[in-house]
C-alpha cells in the first residue's frame, strides 16, 4: 500500500453522514498529532518558493543575527502545513468526491515557529454552507507551538468539499 492509498484508507475510515457533521458546528476543537520542523523541511521550502533569506536557511548567521537563536520556518511554510494537519484531524464528509481550498480570511502569524519545534493544528468548525453539490466549511484553524504561550498563527480556513449529487 502506497503512502498516498493509505492516507485515503484513514481518512474513509473518518468519513461522517451530513447530519453527524453539522453536530461539529461550534463544537470542541479537532486537533492534530504533533509535527516536527526540522531544517531540511525548511530548506526544502525555501527550493520549492526561491526564498532563501538567511533567517530560514543559514542557522550560523541567524544564531548570530536574529534574536531567534536559530533558523526559523517561513511563515507561509507554517500556513502551508494546515493542509497536512487537516487530513490528519479531521472528519469528511460522505459523498466527497475532493476537497479543495477556497481561501482564508483573517490570517495572522503570531510567533516564529523556531527550527526543532513541534507543531500541531487546532480547528473548530464555524460554519456551514449546505449546496447541492458542494460543502463549503469555515474553520478558525491554528497552528500551535508546543510550549510556546502563543500560537504560530491563526485563520479564518474556507475549505470546499465537491460532493456527489444524491441518487434520484
Amino acid at each position: 500500500m502506497t503512502d498516498s492509498t493509505a492516507a485515503e484508507a484513514a481518512l474513509r475510515q473518518r468519513l461522517v453522514a451530513i447530519e453527524t457533521y453539522r453536530t461539529y458546528v461550534d463544537a470542541d476543537p479537532f486537533v492534530s498529532d504533533w509535527l516536527t520542523v526540522d531544517q531540511p523541511m525548511i530548506d526544502t521550502f525555501a527550493d520549492a518558493t526561491r526564498d532563501h533569506q538567511f533567517i530560514h536557511v543559514d542557522p550560523k548567521r541567524a544564531r548570530a543575527e536574529t534574536p531567534f537563536g536559530g533558523t526559523i520556518a517561513h511563515g507561509f511554510l507554517t500556513l502551508s502545513l494546515l493542509s497536512t494537519l487537516a487530513f490528519e484531524a479531521l472528519p469528511g464528509v460522505e459523498r466527497t468526491r475532493m476537497g479543495i481550498n477556497y481561501g482564508f480570511d483573517e490570517v495572522r502569524f503570531l510567533t516564529p515557529v523556531k527550527t526543532g519545534a513541534r507543531v500541531r493544528g487546532r480547528f473548530t468548525l464555524r460554519a456551514i454552507t449546505e449546496r447541492a453539490v458542494s460543502l463549503q466549511s469555515s474553520w478558525d484553524a491554528a497552528v500551535e507551538i508546543e510550549g510556546a504561550p502563543k500560537p504560530a498563527l491563526t485563520a479564518r480556513w474556507i475549505t470546499l468539499a465537491v460532493l456527489d449529487p444524491l441518487a434520484s
